[in-house]
This record gives C-alpha cells, structure tokens and sequence, in this order.
C-alpha cells in the first residue's frame, strides 16, 4: 500500500491491542449476576432493572456480610417501579421518616436483621437466600437501601426471570424478542455481504483498496450479529452467556473500529480520489480511532459491573460523550474534502467533474451526521420513552439504521467504471503518484 498504508498498518495494530485487551477483560453479560458491595455507605444502591410478567420471580443471596453494629432493620432490598418511588419518598416527607423499607408502596424483600437471624440459627451461616414473586407484571428495579448508612460489605447474587410454558426466561419482557432480532440481522448481512463480493468479482478491474475494507467491515457486522443472537439465546434459557459474550465483544470492538476507518477514509478519497492521506487526516485516524476504542471498552466495563458501582452514572455519561465527541471528529475530513472540491471547481478548469464530486461528498456528509445522530440520540430516546414491553424496538432501530448506512454507502461507493466519485483523468493521476511518492520519502 502507498502513503496512507503505513496509517492503516498502525490502526490495524491498535485494532489487535484493543482485541487483546478485550479478550482479558472478566465479561458477566447475564441476568444471573455476581455483585460486592465494599465498605459501601450509601444510603440508596441501584442493582438492576428487569421487565416482568405475571408471576416473575426474583431471588437474591447474599454472603458475607460483617455488619456489628447498627440497626440492621434499617438495611435491606426492596422493588420498586420507577413510578411509584417518587410516591413513595413523598409519603415519608408526610410522615416524617427517612426510610423506604417499611413503606406499603414499595416492594420489601429481605433485612439485614433477617440474615443475621438466620446466621445465628444455622451456627454462623454466611449466607441467606430469598425468593419472591414479583405482585403485578411490570418493570421493576432493585435497590438496596441503608437507612443506617453504616459502612457495608457483602457479595450479592441477583437472578430474575419469567416462567413462559413452564421454562425460566431470563431476559426482561420486551427484551426476550433480541436472539430472533439479532440472527435475522445477521442473515440480512450475510446477504449483504453476498452481493457485495457479487459487485466486486463482476466489476473488479474498478475495484479499489477501499472496497476491501468495506468488504471486511460487512464481515465482522455479520460475525458481531451472530454472536450476539446466540449470546441473547443462552442468556434468555440459562442466566449466562456460555463465552459468546467475549466473543461478541471482540467483533464489536472489530467492526466499531472498522466502521469509523472506512467512513474516514471515504471522507478523505483514499484509494480511488488520491492513494495517499495527507497529515491532518493521519492525526485524525490516529488519535479518534484509539480514542473510540478506548471510549467503547470504559463504557462497556462499567455498564457490565452493574448500576451498584460508585459514581455509575456519571461515568456512563461521560464515556458515551466522548463516543459522541468521536463520531463527530470523524466528519472532519469529509468537510476538508467538500472545501478542497469547493475550491478546485472555481480554480483548475474541471468545474463540471468537481461539482458532481462535490454534490457526493455533501449528500455521504449529511448521511452519516444523520446515522450518527440516529444511533447515538434518537436509539437513546427510543430506548428511554418506549414502555418496558416493546424495548425491543430502539434495538431493531439501531441495526436496520447501521443496515441502511452501509446499503446507501456501498451503493454510492461501488466498484463500477463509470461512477463520477471514481473518475480520474491522467493529470490527476499523475498528481497524486507525486503526491504518494512525496509522502513515501516522507515516512522513510
């Protein structure tokens, strides 16, 4: 490769480090969780938030917990759905009372005076189990409250699910659709990927480096959906993902990195408008890339540790921030290239091959700020105002957008001969041979 395959070689690097570390990281997607809470004072500790039928059940056990002192009474797990909370806390402002546990609006599960009492009777048994089913189908969160706020230490082990036929279900209501989702996805890109090669074997003498990429970005979205449909299918029948959960991470990671290398080497026309990226596209590539990654790995760690980790929330936000900040760097280079065609079709006599350039360049701009919005805004929004029930529809927004924005971009990108976005004549290809051999000389 010339000029921009030094950048590419060193992204690809990059690309094998985050997938080590990836690999490494201890994965828990599952709805049997493994929690500890360590010298913990909170007086208010969210666990998770699970969508329930009809006679739903959830069990926790709790081990470990080495509470002296205190009103034990005053520290233990309740459900309660989101509605019914700020209620709940209004009531006690009446009564004066500081305490959720005793309140008939919430749902009380177990004391921790409850397992020091069992402790006591099984001569010193570190742990208590409790199963409760759920009153009414609805969404529920776990919390625990520590009206004490002493210091606590436990490990907690969460496990909900729904009875459908006789069989546990372990994903939530409106959530329990995803394995079908996601496979039926992947066939869609198993097509995709299907006529793409089709396109590049039939018009190969106008195929670029470009397309290579593209090709393998198809390839790891479909390998990412596959994972991901037999990660939600063990986690829906057992609680536990059975390591399709790393897997499905490692492809992630892959083709989100993939993803933003081939939208910013598009932007820049690299391989077909110039076989060379010029330094502020290389500085692009080689801070946003690891900078994604990086944004990605953070989010990913963190949402997996559970919403009982410290200061979860906020950190949430802040990684999905910068991932927002990342997507918008990436539209950089589409900007430097609609302003250099801009300026070229008023300079260098090839007004008419330039404007069709341009109007291209403007139209992938305005698609991708619009894929970007869509998945990072509009796919929140969804996921945050559509009823527990039907959560499965930001989801199904999410892959049919990243399905269209690589359906128009292989379309508008494809290898044919007579794509306008394709077409050099001799000078400019002499100009960029220069260009690349220019940028050789200066890497060596």
């Amino acid at each position: 490769m010339v000029g921009g395959g030094g950048v590419l070689l060193r992204l690809v690097l990059v690309l094998v480090a985050a997938l080590f570390l990836v690999s490494l990281l201890p994965f828990c997607k599952a709805e049997i969780k493994h929690l500890t809470i360590k010298d913990d004072a909170r007086l208010l500790i969210f666990f998770e938030t699970f969508g329930f039928e009809a006679g739903g059940v959830v069990n926790i056990t709790i081990t470990d917990v080495p509470v002296t002192e205190g009103d034990k009474a005053r520290m233990g797990f309740f459900l309660s759905t989101m509605e019914d909370l700020e209620p709940a806390y209004t009531s006690l402002e009446r009564e004066n009372r500081d305490c959720l546990l005793d309140n008939p609006m919430i749902h009380q599960i177990l004391t921790l005076d409850q397992v020091a009492a069992q402790a006591q009777s099984d001569s010193g048994s570190s742990q208590f189990s409790k199963w409760i089913n759920v009153p009414a189908a609805d969404e529920y969160t776990l919390f625990f409250e520590n009206c004490a706020q002493l210091p606590v230490t436990m490990a907690v082990t969460t496990s909900m699910f729904n009875v459908e036929n006789g069989y546990r279900d372990y994903l939530p209501m409106g959530q329990t659709q995803l394995p079908r989702l996601y496979f039926t996805f992947f066939l869609a890109n198993l097509v995709l990927l299907g006529v793409w090669i089709y396109t590049c074997w039939s018009q190969k003498l106008s195929v670029h480096r470009i397309h290579i990429l593209m090709g393998v970005l198809v390839v790891l979205k479909a390998l990412n959906m596959i994972c991901e449909a037999e990660d939600k299918k063990f986690v829906k029948s057992t609680g536990t993902p059975h390591g399709w959960d790393v897997a499905y991470y490692i492809f992630n990671f892959l083709r989100g990195g993939m993803l933003f290398i081939v939208i910013i080497l598009i932007g820049t026309g690299w391989s077909f408008l110039k076989p060379f990226l010029q330094d502020k596209e290389k500085k692009v590539l080689m801070i946003v890339i690891p900078l994604q990654i990086f944004a990605n790995a953070a989010f990913i760690m963190y949402d997996e540790s559970g919403m009982s980790r410290k200061y979860f929330f906020t950190l949430k936000r802040i990684f999905l921030l910068l991932d927002i900040i990342c997507c918008c760097a990436v539209l950089f280079p589409i900007v430097w290239s609609i302003k250099h065609l801009r300026e070229a079709s008023h300079t260098d006599g090839k007004a008419a091959r330039n404007l069709v350039k341009l109007m291209l360049f403007r139209q992938y701009y305005i698609v991708v700020v619009s894929y970007i919005y869509f998945t990072r805004i509009v796919v929140f929004a969804l996921d945050t105002v559509t009823i527990y029930r039907y959560r499965w529809v930001s989801n199904f927004a999410a892959e049919m957008a990243a399905l269209v924005f690589y359906i128009y971009t292989g379309y508008k990108f494809r290898p044919v001969v007579h794509n306008p976005y394709f077409a050099l004549d001799d000078e400019e290809e002499e100009a960029a041979a220069q260009e690349a051999l220019k940028d050789d000389e200066f890497d060596l």
